[in-house]
């Protein structure tokens, strides 16, 4: 049979004008063109990004579908990714325990309970979280600001001493100025390192308040679990590596990544790194015009 009549046939067959028939081809040739160039960009992100979910890639790739004239929803999103194999699954693994408590040092009260958070360096959250290595585990400690997320200290280290959290705390307030000491709170678990005397005595010696959560319950330091959970599910600091110096480069990597583009749904879509030269409420809920420069 001839191109010609062929396409008679299936015209007939499936109850299409030949002309309403072109037309479907030419659509469907169409949306085969934008599904190849949304999958370019979100391989281009993932590149940096190994797991960022759905809704962040749909955020960031906004502006660039609007350039390419390719109007698309969040859901029909999800079906392309769903398609070509991206979405992110979720994955359990076993963790070593990180903080132990039971210590003779002081536990300081939690002072941020019903705490609003408007400014940078008002808050500040560490915690530690595990990253695999072959056969053994070194550790990652973390200083987190509470409002604009991002990550302002941090050390990879071999053991779970207080070696690693100090040379994050360290890192910390480095950079940060001497008139916004007075005015932050540091909150943590009642880790033995946290709750060390060179560790507080750092933290006294630049006036900042100290904090801790009670009676050992981790949602009370969720900021800090949230921040570990996104380097490991989005940044691939999930799985393991070769040797220290090979997490070391990841980690660097990875938050350096983490603050300067991944947006946050709770910052208003902003980068940590955009949120932390601001000031005012962030949720998108909240009026524009409450953000105000710092």
């Amino acid at each position: 049979m001839y191109p010609e009549e062929c396409s008679r046939a299936i015209c007939y067959a499936l109850g299409y004008s030949r002309q309403a028939y072109y037309k479907h081809l030419k659509i469907e040739a169409g949306e085969a063109l934008e599904h190849v160039i949304i999958i370019k960009m979100v391989k281009e992100i993932r590149k940096d990004m190994p797991r960022i979910g759905g809704r962040k890639l749909f955020h960031l790739l906004n502006a660039q579908l609007m350039a390419h004239s390719i109007e698309i929803g969040r859901d029909k999103f999800f079906s392309i990714l769903d398609t070509f194999g991206l979405l992110v699954r979720i994955r359990k693994k076993r963790k070593p325990i990180t903080t132990n408590s039971n210590h003779p040092f002081y536990k300081y009260p939690n002072l941020i309970k019903q705490m609003e958070i408007l400014r940078p360096n008002q808050l500040w959250v560490s915690d530690i979280t595990y990253i695999s290595l072959i056969h053994k585990f070194c550790y990652l400690s973390l200083i987190t600001d509470a409002y604009s997320h991002k990550i302002v200290g941090y050390c990879l280290w071999m053991n779970l001493k207080r070696d690693g959290t100090i040379k994050a705390l360290k890192m910390a307030t480095d950079s940060l100025a001497k008139k916004d000491r007075s005015n932050l709170i540091h909150h943590s678990d009642r880790g033995l390192q946290y709750c060390s005397k060179d560790y507080i005595d750092l933290l006294t010696i630049d006036s900042i308040g100290i904090s801790m959560t009670e009676n050992g319950d981790p949602y009370e330091n969720a900021i800090a679990e949230r921040v570990n959970g996104i380097l490991k599910g989005e940044f691939a600091l999930g799985q393991s590596y070769k040797g220290l110096e090979q997490a070391n480069e990841a980690v660097i990597k990875g938050i350096n990544t983490y603050n300067s583009m991944r947006p946050h749904a709770s910052c208003d879509y902003l980068t940590p790194d955009e949120a932390h030269k601001i000031s005012g409420k962030l949720k998108s809920k909240w009026k524009k015009d409450e953000i105000k420069p710092v």
